[in-house]
């Protein structure tokens, strides 16, 4: 850890170590469509089925909300989860899977 910084501040600035291959998409596409469509929406709008029921769901087409985040940050969001967000923990998937992930709701921001 570099002095002065918090654990959190140190996985924010991680880097992604799984490039965005074909492999990669289909692997964080599979998993998110298992566990986040229904609330993110199948194409990362924001607009799933549950979304009615949580305030503040991510769009992950809109620009902004992909330039406020490091990889490591999105990450650790999938990794702990967030308000009404249940964490990806260590039981459900493997760090490298949780990087796909990352790599497919990049991949929303860029069509």
């Amino acid at each position: 850890m570099l002095p002065g910084t918090s654990a959190a501040q140190n996985e924010a600035q991680k880097a992604n170590p799984v490039k965005p291959s074909p492999e990669s998409l289909a692997r964080g596409k599979k998993i998110y469509n298992v566990d986040c469509a229904l609330c993110h929406g199948e194409n990362g709008d924001g607009k799933g089925d549950m979304a009615s029921d949580i305030k503040n769901i991510t769009d992950f087409t809109n620009p902004d909300v992909q330039k406020s985040a490091t990889d490591g940050q999105w990450f650790q969001i999938i990794r702990k989860g967030k308000g009404d967000m249940p964490p990806e923990d260590n039981g459900r998937a493997k760090d490298d899977d949780v990087w796909s992930m990352v790599n497919y709701i990049r991949a929303f921001g860029k069509k």
